[in-house]
């Protein structure tokens, strides 16, 4: 198996006294494992994180062999893992991601979208700038594992007007009239949601109480390391930017 691809480095573990494995995303074969001879150097460490783009180059005698990996940098993200909100927010989805697609799948439409993401994150002046979109990456990430949200039209009736709320068992949108005595029981609908462009904070808080419930329910449960206590201190880091 040879491979040369661009990639988005996903996560980096440790493996023996100075090597590390490494699993990144390409656009067209998915999530790539690999190990790093040298990866704990102080050359590589600051090539080797996650969030940072990467010229990954896969070699391996069979399919079922993990591959020795070499790197040629890219777009470097590192400097912001000194920034604390920044830093929640790369690792979260850098960390979502990687628990949540399984290996040599392609998913360009989420590579696309979270090198998007990355990208805001880098450029946007405040966390209010990338928080919606990130939620958002979650919201489509779901969507691409064939656990979407159905948001376009009313469960109850089939209508498309007046959507305000979503049902936490069906993932389906409720109207606003539909919802008349149950709204305590459904999660509300940001409209930025279903339209993008720029929520406010309460809109992003609702948006994200929607998107966490699915992934723990549909996407990540059961995983052996759980990716979700790093959504949990973003999400705080969120509230007190704010307080």
């Amino acid at each position: 198996m040879h491979r040369v691809a661009p990639a988005i480095i996903l996560s980096v573990r440790p493996h023996g006294e100075h090597g590390a494995i490494v699993r990144a995303l390409t656009r067209e074969d998915g999530v790539q494992p690999g190990y790093v001879r040298g990866g704990r150097s102080r050359a590589l460490r600051p090539v080797l994180q996650p969030g940072n783009d990467i010229i990954g180059e896969w070699r391996a005698r069979t399919v079922e062999q993990l591959a020795a990996l070499t790197i040629e940098p890219g777009h470097s993200r590192a400097g912001l893992h000194g920034e604390p909100l920044a830093a929640a927010g790369i690792e979260w989805l850098c960390a979502l991601t990687a628990a949540a697609l399984p290996e040599e799948q392609p998913y360009p439409v989420l590579y696309d979208a979270l090198d998007a993401v990355l990208t805001a994150i880098e450029s946007a002046p405040s966390a209010r700038g990338w928080a919606g979109a990130l939620v958002r990456y979650e919201l489509l990430l779901l969507g691409q594992l064939g656990f979407g949200l159905d948001l376009e039209r009313c469960t109850v009736t089939g209508g498309v007007d007046d959507l305000g709320y979503v049902s936490p068992k069906s993932g389906a949108a409720v109207s606003v009239g539909a919802a008349f005595g149950y709204e305590a029981r459904l999660f509300p609908l940001p409209v930025f949601l279903r339209e993008g462009g720029v929520g406010d904070w309460p809109d992003i808080f609702a948006a994200g109480r929607i998107t966490a419930h699915f992934l723990a329910r549909d996407i990540l449960v059961g995983l052996r390391h759980d990716p979700m206590p790093a959504r949990a201190r973003l999400f705080d880091r969120f509230k007190r930017a704010v307080a």
